[in-house]
């Protein structure tokens, strides 16, 4: 054969074959010589390892796939032992022949066709039966190979080894002894080499050879078994247990003639006989049965001792499979009444039997049985199973069924019936719960389960939660995962297309997850599912597509995925991100995890934009919200298997970032039930049921895959079922009638999945069996290990002790399923066991829980406690839990007898009967609770970090103690008791006040920090430590704790402090040295200062010395984690970067496991440390491959880079805008760039820009020392305008004007300004820069010009000039338009009135031309821009001086572009604004604002008309006739539904008008249809429901995406119906409360009112305005302030719609209510003599000693009682108590402001549900309480309750920071707040037209015109936005900075002197 280099080896050796074979087909063997023949031998089977070897020996098998060497052996073999001359061949030639066989069988692996397989195990038999020795061991050796090569090669096994087995067998009957020794020796070796099928013949083959009469046949069997033992290292009786189906059989039958093979047996597996006998009767007696063999069968009973008919009875089930199977004619028949012969023979009574009773005994486990032979791999034992199976249907179908016998119908009927019971046999056997199953039975088994879905069709949907965990389970084991996928194919096929949808999401992700396990063939198998599911089903799969996994990882199922991608080609991003969201919080781990895996896909594509676009602006997109808080459900979720989940949760938290927490609401779903009636009521308590079973078991149910807990959950769901009267007549046809209709309620109301889950169950049998436990002692917190046994044992415990028939029915179910390893459901149980043994049980049950609580509490303070601290957090969250489980049963319960005590119901015997109960148990709760000490849990609190709960107790002692002291106060006054007045006044509560100080510092609250400290009258040197680090000013903490250390120098915890300091203040080589020191002299501290002492090193680059250090600790603080990754990141070392990154996260994740759900906020420092980790692997991946070098040498690694600072950028505003929190982030970012090594200038300049933002940061901060050290930085840097931060710096620092000199020498040198001695100015713009650098300079012009501007030393237009010249940099620039135009208009409101229309009307238009370029080119400035140019245009427009010149056409031809320029939603902003001018004067600006009015209406129709209304229904004719012109014209339009939209607004409008006017009150309540028929029959309509959220238009974070904003929800709730009961309103204007059905399922009710509520509308545009001003500040929008609004429509001048703010109740019936229970009487004669005497008072100081004396002390202040009762959970609490603060404050100065008064506790609603202030009733506006009878001299609501409320700081603190933000953002936005005021001018209320009425009717009238009425009644508002205060309305004022501001409006709102002269309906006590 020529050699040919082109070829492969496996050509190579395919031609060399082919030249072999040629050779032997065409020529016969020349050389036929014994030594000639046996060479040739030998070099064939040489030949396989020299080719594919290159050797001719070897000793591994081969891995090349396709290479057929037996076809061509087999031919040389038979030309050289020639049939007919066999007997001639020598001996080793034979010998050889087979040897090189086995050669050829061990490398042979192409697939074998059957003939030549045949040939191949005929050739080796003829060996095996050689006449000599060595000849049959050669040939038994090739046997060996041959099956090795077919279990290595062949997908079909057992067929070919029983076909080789078929030739084998007969050698053992051979009659030559010598033949059966050597094959016994054979299939010994076999057995050794061999597993599967193999091994089963092997060892089926030599125990049969025990029977032998011959010992040495005997005996070689018994060495080879005994060698199979040793090699497979199993016992006898392992070996031999899964083929005893077939041995037994074999030895009983030959019981009595050959009982030496049973005793042989016996001996070798160390039984006796009859235990044997016993073991195998499931295997031997059907055989017995079937052969009818009688003396058989008595040989076993005589063995047994028993008779016959017990044997059967016991062994029923498999009796009568076996014979059900049976194939032969009448053979089934005959065997089954051989049973029953014998059975009848042993029966007392044989009438009594038959067939049916003796199968329907056994029916499930009888059905069982031959489903699982449907698993055969046999076919005919398989179809033998499937006919058995439709004999016991006939036998088993009802006499009286209606279904034709045998027919497919009752077949289906008997299987559907059973299926439950079948399936959950299978499942018993998997699990080997009634004996040990081998491998192979498993994989028969699984078989089984596909097979038996095929035959009972698509109703194997009803146990698919059973079926699914089955295989899901059995997956991940390979030697069962390709039977699993087989029958999961099986399954899916089966089901409807309806049902499958379920199933995708678990399947597909379980298949990606264990993909790299599947074999080929369970890959073939598992596409084939795939394939299934996606190219058949996706079609109809519907929502369920979303829960396929991504495909994209695995190439084999690259046409499914593109099939996939195809079905969800139309996908958005954001319908993604909800599927994977939605996927992640799947009950199904599987789900969950490859979701979570996608997730993390998905969020870095594209340099993660999208995430980055939802997370931007004042308000993050709600989306957010939903990631958050599913990924810390994932990153919470426990269980075995969890970890991978969690991981990729963790890395998904980093991806995300630190997300300011004050920019979006986490979501927080808890479905926990408050048990009113401790299960004595039984609607509650078959209530309580639904719950577990919907929101606790069916979740679980469906997502375990372990089969035993599932059983239990399906008990306990059975049981739940059956107490919730549940029947199977709930689902059966035409079973409707037999079922209560409330029970049939109850049913439906159960969601889908739950019915589909729970409908089987209805009818399923599963039964319990567990024995009461032993009581445990008490405590049991120290016996238990950890925090889960602890759980469980108690759980386990209280179970068994819960009192009350309802409760032990329900509870008792639960026994199993809380001692499982899943402790969620303990947890979810564990409260309401612990209320009902307090309420209601035994009462040393009760203690010893208080015994319980007591014990975790004490361990979390024992400083010697032996507990890990995952077990006392966890366990004291569990006692914190069940504490406000407790308190809240207790407050729900004090509301409901509350509510049936007002109600005053006829059943009144059984309702004091109820609240006796109720208040016994109450009692009960009460003393236990009372008897935990306060102390011992506010110390337990504090040390598990629970600092919320522990401020609520410390709270609620001072205030105990303040009431105390107070009521003490006044009887030492009332007695004269001088010295026990003094002992009061010095009561000393500064530890306690020292105390609170540091639980704010805890929580992060510098406000509360600030309020305390006001009330410590000698701050100690802590809380000034702890005053200064929450303020930011390092430097003096720093020489604090240098005292400290001054006097105490080996105290750990001062020294930590220092270094705290030394590192935010960056001082790292201070730090380092310190660390050093310390360490010297304290080497034993080393683990509590690593983390400082590594970041030091790293910081000041000794790289070295970092990985000493970290090589050292066993510590691992997050510092050491991060050191760990950048030392791997130095090193390149990827796998050591992988594993650091790992590490860091699960180790940094875990304090967010812990904190829970809900804990992100408590979390965050966690979450920035993943931020952190997740920033340092970005960076490392791009930045190491960046070149050195200038920006643009290598233009992809710079694209790469750009991209990345751009990513950077986009996550850092993201964040908390904290120093505390962003320098972290820049550090590490600097120190990433360092590390990369990497000298490009790209990177240096992004160090010097991040040295840059720190230097911004720290001077918003306050830290003007780390500010100018970032700025030394960034110079040394050579960081480009740097200046411009220094330039700030110096502002913040020193005098405005050293900074403009300081910004313009840095302009100067950098060539922006002429040098001082050039007098020209530069006017020239160098375009060759770059488009970023314009745009920096035009910035820094800018800021020069507000620098000129603010420092007064300037000429306007110089000034002017600078501010334009930024304009012509930068024309398309937002701000630098916005500037210009507010320097214009500042100039123009500076000029003297003469000027106003000559130089003024210049600049108006300016300012308008650079307004309106402002709002085309940006959003940000929106709420100032356009009311101002409505103002000036408007205003010059009414002014018949200024609207005939040319400057006020320019001026309208401006606005005019711009309304067709400008995004329609810029206008919608101010649309009050602008229809309130709709009745201007000159005709021309009507034009246009005709023009505006349609425009902005026929874009937003919805929300426009109902705005619209009042216009068109306005008592002034002009203004409703030009409106009606307006809306005429829009009826043309064909866009946005508008004519319709109008036409049902004005019928919907006028009818509610009707509704508003009606008079005809006597009743409560009145008929709808009746008043406003009409209206009914709108319904449903297409017009929007006027709620708040859908009338606001949002603003669009950047301009970028101006055009696509949608400022709109998307789907906003319309009309379905109007409920006819109206309920008429007690108040004096009598108000209608109608009910609205929306179309998004919601109720929203309305007021309809009859009152001019334009004041109330337009405070609510106000109040809109300033929220989201609120939220655009950083102070305020981290303190999340706001004001509550709600929707007012003004219809016309005197009717309107208010909408109802839900979940709200007054101050007053709660005060009073408070009162009512400490029995103080709410008003009492005394107190009117008391108001009487203090009006005709005229002395201040006696008025108020009289309404101090007599009034205030009977009503000491209680209103903290609420916030306790309302909110007991302490985290809520101090939420709502902190909201109540903030939005009280911000309502007070806004209603100070605008002057509101009324301001009773009527007036004043507090949410039930967050605390929030609510002011409603605006009637009394712009100081009209001033002119009451008894005026208002108050700014605002602040009496002793209100201070009361805002906790033991009162006014200090939380109050008063909030109202300086507040009242600082009203007078910086005073312009713009005033504009939105301006409607009031040009759209006047009624009132103040009666008020220009009668000032006109005097007898000597003033001429005025009502504008000049509406400008005095705003005036005020002006002057208090410009600071200027007042204390009455005739007092001088005088202008105060915004802290003395609002100190004079606190002292005069809360001054009892003031309060005194209210008037007392106002309720000043109160």
């Amino acid at each position: 054969m020529e050699d040919d280099d082109t070829m492969t080896d496996d050509e190579f050796i395919a031609r060399s074959l082919a030249e072999v074979d040629n050779r032997f087909e065409k020529h016969p063997v020349w050389n036929t010589a014994p030594t000639a023949l046996q060479a040739l031998a030998k070099k064939l089977g040489e030949l396989p390892c020299l080719l594919i070897h290159g050797k001719e020996t070897c000793t591994s098998d081969s891995d090349r796939r396709g290479l057929g060497f037996v076809s061509v052996y087999l031919k040389a073999a038979f030309r050289i032992l020639d049939s007919d001359e066999s007997d001639k061949v020598s001996v080793v030639v034979r010998a050889a022949v087979y040897d090189s066989l086995g050669k050829s069988l061990r490398h042979h692996t192409a697939a074998i066709d059957e003939r030549i397989f045949e040939d191949i195990v005929g050739f080796i038999a003829r060996g095996m039966r050689d006449s000599e020795r060595l000849v049959r061991l050669a040939a038994g050796r090739a046997a060996v190979n041959l099956m090795k090569m077919i279990q290595r090669l062949e997908d079909r096994p057992t067929e070919l080894v029983t076909a080789a087995f078929q030739k084998i067998h007969p050698l053992f009957r051979h009659p030559d002894i010598r033949v059966r020794e050597t094959t016994t020796i054979t299939v010994g070796l076999i057995g050794k080499a061999c597993t599967g099928p193999a091994l089963r013949e092997c060892v089926c083959a030599l125990v049969m050879q025990l029977c032998e009469h011959n010992p040495i046949l005997k005996g070689s069997a018994v060495l080879q078994l005994h060698a199979l033992v040793k090699h497979h290292q199993k016992s006898p009786y392992s070996l031999t247990a899964p083929y005893l189906s077939r041995i037994s059989p074999y030895l009983v039958r030959r019981l009595r003639t050959h009982p030496e093979g049973m005793q042989e047996i016996c001996h070798f597996l160390s039984v006796s006989q009859r235990d044997f006998v016993n073991l195998t009767l499931k295997h031997t007696l059907p055989q017995l049965f079937a052969e009818s063999d009688l003396k058989g069968l008595e040989a076993v009973a005589q063995e047994m001792g028993k008779n016959i008919a017990l044997l059967v009875l016991d062994n029923a089930q498999y009796i009568l499979a076996h014979a059900f199977m049976l194939q032969g004619i009448g053979h089934t028949n005959k065997t089954l009444h051989f049973i029953l012969n014998v059975l009848k023979a042993a029966a007392t009574d044989a009438s009594s039997l038959d067939l049916s009773t003796i199968v329907g005994s056994c029916n499930v486990l009888l059905l069982t049985e031959i489903v699982v032979c449907l698993g055969d791999e046999d076919p005919d034992v398989a179809d033998a199973a499937s006919q058995g199976l439709r004999k016991v249907a006939r036998i088993l179908a009802p006499p009286k069924s209606k279904l034709p016998g045998g027919s497919d119908e009752e077949y289906a009927a008997c299987l559907k019936e059973h299926m439950l019971g079948i399936i959950t046999s299978l499942n018993d056997m998997l699990q080997e719960v009634h004996g040990k199953q081998s491998i192979e039975s498993k994989q028969k088994i699984l078989r089984s389960f596909g097979e038996f879905a095929k035959q009972v069709g698509s109703a194997i949907s009803n146990v698919a939660p059973q079926i699914m965990a089955t295989l899901q389970t059995t997956l991940i084991i390979p030697e069962l995962s390709d039977a699993a996928l087989q029958s999961w194919h099986a399954f899916l096929a089966m089901l409807e297309p309806g049902d499958i949808g379920p199933h995708v999401g678990p399947t597909s992700a379980s298949f990606v997850a264990s993909w790299s396990l599947f074999s080929d063939r369970g890959r073939a198998a598992a596409k084939q599912c795939l394939d299934y599911m996606v190219l058949n089903r996706g079609m109809e799969l519907g929502p369920n597509l979303s829960e396929i996994a991504d495909l994209s990882s695995i190439p084999e199922l690259a046409e499914t995925n593109a099939a996939l991608a195809a079905l969800r080609a139309t996908w958005t991003p954001q319908q993604r991100l909800i599927a994977l969201l939605e996927r992640l919080e799947s009950e199904s781990l599987a789900v969950a995890t490859q979701a979570a895996v996608e997730l993390k896909a998905f969020l870095s594509e594209q340099d993660e934009e999208y995430i980055r676009s939802l997370t931007f602006g004042d308000a993050f997109d709600p989306l957010v919200s939903h990631i958050v808080s599913a990924l810390y459900r994932a990153a919470c979720r426990d269980g075995e298997g969890t970890q991978t989940l969690r991981d990729v949760a963790f890395d998904c938290i980093g991806t995300v970032g630190a997300i300011d927490p004050d920019r979006f609401e986490l979501r927080v779903n808890d479905h926990r039930m408050i048990m009113l009636s401790n299960f004595t009521d039984e609607s509650e308590s078959m209530s309580f049921a639904l719950h577990l079973i919907r929101d606790v078991l069916v979740g679980a149910f469906r997502s375990t895959s372990d089969i035993k807990y599932q059983s239990y959950l399906a008990y306990a769901i059975q049981q739940l079922l059956q107490f919730c009267k549940f029947t199977p007549a709930l689902v059966n046809p035409g079973g409707s009638g037999s079922v209560p209709l409330k029970v049939r309620n109850r049913w439906n109301s159960l969601p889908k999945h739950v019915l589909e889950t729970v409908s089987p169950l209805l009818e399923s049998r599963f039964s319990l069996e567990i024995g009461r436990t032993r009581p445990l002692s008490y405590p049991i917190y120290p016996t238990q290990a950890t925090y889960r046994q602890w759980i469980q044992a108690w759980t386990s415990d209280l179970i068994q002790k819960v009192s009350g028939k309802r409760a032990v029915e329900i509870f008792h179910v639960f026994t199993a399923v809380v001692r499982n390893k899943d402790v969620g459901v303990a947890h979810h149980l564990l409260p309401h066991l612990v209320l009902n043994i307090l309420a209601s049980g035994n009462p040393d049950d009760a203690g010893a829980i208080r015994i319980e609580l007591l014990s975790v509490l004490e361990d979390q303070v024992d400083p010697d406690s032996r507990s890990s601290p995952d077990k006392k957090l966890l366990s004291a969250q569990t006692v914190f839990m069940l504490l406000d489980h407790l308190n809240k049963w207790l407050r729900a319960v004090r509301q409901d007898l509350a509510k049936q005590k007002s109600e005053n119901t006829r059943r009144s015997s059984r309702n004091s009967q109820i609240s006796s109960d109720a208040s016994e148990q109450m009692m009960r709760i009460d003393s236990i609770l009372e008897n935990i000490d306060q102390g011992l849990m506010a110390k337990a609190a504090f040390q598990c970090k629970a600092y919320a709960r522990s401020l609520m107790n410390l709270e609620q002692q001072l205030m105990a103690y303040r009431l105390r002291d107070t009521k003490a106060k006044r009887d030492a006054e009332r007695r004269g008791d001088a010295q026990a007045i003094r002992i009061i006044e010095s009561a000393d509560y500064q530890d306690q006040y020292e105390r609170l100080h540091e639980l704010y510092a805890h929580l992060d609250e510098p406000d509360g920090m600030e309020g305390v400290s006001t009330m410590i009258l000698s701050p100690s040197l802590e809380h000034q430590i702890r005053q200064h680090e929450s303020t930011g000013t390092w430097t003096s903490a720093q020489s604090c704790w240098e005292v400290r250390l001054q006097y105490e120098p080996d105290n750990l915890d001062y020294h930590l402090g220092l270094l705290r300091c030394l590192r935010n203040l960056g001082h790292y080589d201070s730090l380092r040295t310190h660390v050093m020191g310390v360490l010297t002299k304290h080497p034993e501290w080393s683990a509590e200062l690593v983390g400082y002492q590594v970041e030091s090193e790293w910081m000041v680059g000794r790289w070295d010395d970092v990985q000493a250090v970290v090589e050292k600790t066993n510590a691992r603080p997050p510092a050491v984690l991060l050191a760990n990754i950048l030392l791997a990141m130095r090193t390149d070392d990827a796998e050591a970067v992988k594993n650091a990154l790992l590490e860091a996260r699960r180790s940094m994740g875990a304090s967010i496991t812990a904190t829970g759900p809900s804990g992100y906020r408590r979390s965050y420092d966690a979450v920035l440390n993943l931020h952190l980790v997740h920033e340092l692997e970005v960076i490392h991946n791009i930045v190491k491959d960046l070149r050195a070098g200038p920006i643009g040498a290598s233009q992809g690694s710079d694209q790469s880079f750009d991209k990345l600072l751009q990513r950077l950028s986009a996550r850092f505003e993201s964040t908390l805008p904290t120093f505390r929190i962003r320098e972290p982030i820049l550090n590490m970012r600097r120190t990433a760039f360092n590390l990369s090594g990497s000298h490009s200038d790209g990177v240096k300049a992004a160090t010097g820009k991040s040295w840059l933002m720190s230097s911004k940061i720290a001077r918003k901060a306050g830290h003007t020392q780390t500010a100018y050290s970032a700025i030394l930085q960034a110079q040394r840097c050579n960081t480009p305008y740097s200046f411009v931060e220094n330039a700030k710096l110096v502002r913040v620092r020193e005098d405005p004007l050293r900074a403009l000199q300081e910004l313009e020498k840095a302009m100067r040198l950098s060539g922006f300004l002429p040098s001082e001695r050039s007098q020209r100015q530069d006017d020239m713009i160098d375009l060759t820069v770059d488009q970023d650098e314009i745009r920096m300079r035009a910035k820094i012009h800018v800021l020069r010009a507000r620098y000129m501007d603010h420092s007064d030393r300037f000429e306007d237009s110089r000034v002017c000039r600078e501010f334009r010249r930024a304009t012509e940099m930068w024309p398309k620039w937002e701000s630098g338009q916005f500037h210009l135009g507010q320097f214009q208009d500042d100039c123009f409101k500076a000029l003297p009135p003469a000027d106003k229309k000559s130089r003024g009307m210049k600049m108006n238009f300016q300012t308008v031309r650079c307004f309106v370029r402002a709002i085309r080119y940006g959003s940000k400035y929106i709420y100032q821009t356009v009311p101002r140019i409505l103002t000036i245009w408007l205003d010059l427009a009414e002014d018949n001086g200024t609207n005939s010149t040319d400057i006020f056409n320019k001026i309208n031809d401006e606005v005019s572009r711009a309304i067709k320029q400008a995004p329609v939603y810029k206008w919608y902003t101010a649309f009050p604004q602008i229809a309130s001018r709709i009745g201007v004067q000159n005709q021309q600006a009507y034009d246009v604002l005709s023009v505006l009015l349609y425009t902005v209406i026929q874009e937003y129709p919805k929300q426009a008309l109902w705005l619209f209304s009042a216009v068109a229904k306005s008592d002034n004719s002009q203004r409703a006739s030009r409106s009606k012109t307006i809306l005429n014209k829009l009826r043309s339009v064909n866009r946005n539904n508008v004519p319709a939209l109008i036409s049902t607004m004005t019928k919907m409008t006028a009818e509610i008008l009707k509704l508003s006017q009606h008079e005809n009150t006597n009743h409560r309540q009145f008929s709808l249809s009746r008043v406003c028929g009409d209206l009914h029959r709108l319904m449903p309509s297409q017009a929007l429901v006027p709620v708040q959220e859908s009338l606001t238009a949002s603003i669009p974070p950047s301009s970028a995406s101006d055009a696509q904003h949608a400022p709109f929800p998307v789907n906003p709730p319309t009309f379905t119906r109007i409920h006819d009961e109206v309920e008429v309103m007690s108040s004096l204007a009598k108000p209608k409360k109608v009910t609205i059905q929306g179309s998004d399922g919601q109720t929203y009710i309305f007021l309809a009112k009859k009152d001019d509520l334009r004041k109330d509308s337009r405070l609510m545009d106000f109040a809109v305005i300033l929220n989201k001003l609120l939220q655009s500040d950083t102070e305020s929008r981290r303190r999340q302030l706001h004001i509550r609004t709600y929707a007012v429509i003004s219809l016309n001048n005197k009717h309107g719609l208010i909408q109802w703010v839900p979940n709200t109740v007054p101050i007053r019936p709660i005060l009073m209510r408070l009162y009512e229970r400490q029995g103080v009487p709410c008003w009492t004669s005394s107190m009117r003599q008391a108001f009487d005497q203090i009006k005709v008072t005229p002395e201040d100081d006696e008025a108020t000693k009289i309404f101090v004396t007599r009034i205030l002390c009977h009503f000491p202040p209680i209103l903290h009682e609420w916030f306790i009762e309302t909110f007991p959970e302490p985290s809520v609490w101090l939420a709502s108590r902190t909201s109540y603060s903030r939005t009280a404050a911000v309502m007070s100065m806004v209603g100070y402001i605008v002057g509101l008064g009324d301001r009773h506790c009527e007036n004043i609603l507090l949410d039930t549900n967050c605390g929030d202030v609510v002011h409603v009733d605006f009637d009394c506006l712009f100081e009209k309480g001033q002119a009451l009878e008894t005026p208002e001299i108050v700014p605002f609501r602040l009496t002793q309750n209100i201070i009361d409320g805002l906790g033991v700081t009162g006014v200090e603190g939380v109050f008063r920071i909030t109202s300086e933000v507040t009242l600082r953002l009203l007078r910086e936005y005073k312009d713009c707040l005033m504009n939105v005021l301006d409607a009031f001018i040009h759209d006047p209320l009624v009132e103040w037209a009666d008020k220009l009425q009668k000032m006109q009717s005097r007898p000597n009238p003033i001429v005025v015109d009502i504008r000049e009425v509406c400008q005095v009644a705003l005036g005020p508002i002006e002057e208090k936005l410009q600071g200027i205060f007042k204390l009455h309305k005739s007092s001088p004022g005088r202008q105060l900075s915004v802290s003395n501001h609002v100190q004079s409006l606190i002292l005069q709102a809360s001054d009892n002197t003031n309060l005194a002269r209210m008037y007392m309906g106002w309720g000043p006590y109160h």
